[in-house]
């Protein structure tokens, strides 16, 4: 059509084409589930009593959803809509049939589905989706969920006082790639012990050469904790909270000790390390940990507004870096925050169920969502490696592209918008996954 004419009034409308495609893009994502086997191993491996035919379908029309902003159970009949299901590669389940099978999770289901998960996870390792690494940062954080009413079931109002879930994850630093999720109560602040030898099992049966380095802010810190990184052979990165011990160790360090480190144009940084002795546990004597600080305060005109040195401090165990590299290593932890920002943002976005064991697998299917648009970007060559990958970007790019499926001359064509403006990365993405072979 080269142009409209007349008023926009008069503008007829028909929902009455079955060739439209409305999220055309899918078929990247689409191709790379049927490359990694994804139906079939969550067939495989996840069985819970509503799984009918499989659990997989409904997995990846859940995910595929969530790839294309759905973050409630009915989104998934957009992927009903037109002909969807030829750029799938198979065909979406209906949202009565999805939250059924969700609602059928037993806790022992969830786990399965975390076992499925990694091993979608090795295979997308295999084909190139992240580089193969003799060193790996993987930062812990946790999050609250959000959720309205008192039909949830293990909702809580936490340290927040927010009525919700409070999941924890475990991100690849270099990729942003979610290596590990649990879902847990609102109120629950522990299991994360557990949780990250869980999560050193599995990099270990990934990437069985790679040396660990966990970074985790001050709501995880505990001597505990660090005995159990070192114990699995990880190093650490942790803050730790400013006790009568930590603030003693402050006023020891002499003022010439403080070097100035690289900071804001509006601030100014000093950073140092000096050690604290623990006390006796389990049986152990005491023993010696290294202490970073870091002190700021703003500069200029605004100095005034924050006149004294405000101080930061981390305990590391890392003894190949010096004072200021350690700084700014762990200061990178921060970039946690934006991959359970996107996590959030997209299938995370909603808790849709009142069952707790639900929304677990919910959880799980987000994350994998979450990694899914990340192994396109990286499958495909569409972005820069060394930038981490956001999904809504990837959706507006790549998938949410308006398409119709035509029979021409016996060959199916899925026919695009001309001038599409990432036309030639669509078309150099699809390429790069077309060409790698199946890992099943």
């Amino acid at each position: 059509m080269g142009s409209v004419t007349g008023c926009i009034d008069g503008l007829e409308v028909r929902f009455d084409d079955c060739s439209l495609v409305a999220d055309a893009g899918l078929l990247l994502a689409g191709t790379v589930m049927s490359r990694l086997g994804l139906e079939s191993l969550i067939d495989a491996v996840v069985r819970p009593p509503e799984s009918g035919r499989g659990s997989g379908a409904k997995a990846r029309s859940v995910v595929a959803s969530m790839l294309v902003g759905g973050s409630f159970i009915d989104d998934a009949d957009r992927l009903r809509a037109g002909s969807a299901a030829a750029v799938l590669g198979f065909e979406p389940s209906a949202p009565s049939t999805v939250g059924t099978w969700l609602r059928s999770f037993t806790w022992c289901h969830v786990r399965r589905l975390d076992r499925a998960w990694e091993l979608a996870l090795d295979r997308a390792w295999s084909a190139g989706a992240a580089p193969a690494v003799s060193e790996m940062t993987v930062d812990l954080d946790s999050t609250v969920c959000e959720v309205h009413g008192k039909s949830k079931q293990g909702a809580a109002y936490g340290h927040t006082e927010v009525l919700g879930y409070h999941p924890v994850a475990v991100v690849r630093d270099d990729t942003g790639e979610i290596v590990h999720v649990r879902m847990r109560s609102g109120s629950s602040q522990r299991g994360h012990l557990r949780f990250v030898a869980e999560t050193l099992a599995r990099i270990k049966r990934l990437a069985s050469g790679a040396k660990v380095t966990v970074r985790a802010d001050a709501g995880f810190f505990s001597y505990d904790f660090i005995d159990a990184l070192e114990a699995k052979g990880a190093a650490c990165s942790i803050t730790i909270p400013q006790n009568t011990k930590v603030k003693a160790a402050i006023e020891a360090i002499e003022d010439k000790a403080w070097k100035t480190i690289h900071y804001t144009e509006d601030g100014e940084a000093q950073a140092a390390e000096t050690t604290i002795t623990t006390g006796r546990r389990g049986g152990r004597g005491p023993r010696k940990l290294r202490l970073v600080l870091r002190r700021t305060r703003l500069a200029g005109a605004q100095a005034t507004l924050w006149p004294h040195w405000r101080h930061h401090c981390f305990v590391t165990n890392r003894d190949d870096l010096d004072t200021a590299a350690a700084d700014a290593y762990h200061r990178d932890c921060a970039r946690v925050e934006l991959a359970i920002r996107d996590l959030k943002a997209n299938g995370l976005a909603h808790c849709p169920s009142g069952k707790f064991t639900a929304n677990a697998a919910h959880l799980a299917c987000a994350a994998l969502a979450h990694n899914l648009a990340r192994w396109t970007a990286r499958l495909g060559h569409t972005q820069n490696p060394r930038r981490l990958t956001v999904a809504a970007t990837v959706r507006r790019w790549l998938l949410e592209v308006p398409g119709r499926v035509v029979n021409h001359s016996r060959r199916h064509i899925l026919r695009m918008p001309a001038n599409w403006p990432w036309a030639a990365a669509f078309t150099r993405a699809l390429g790069h996954i077309r060409s790698l072979p199946p890992l099943i």
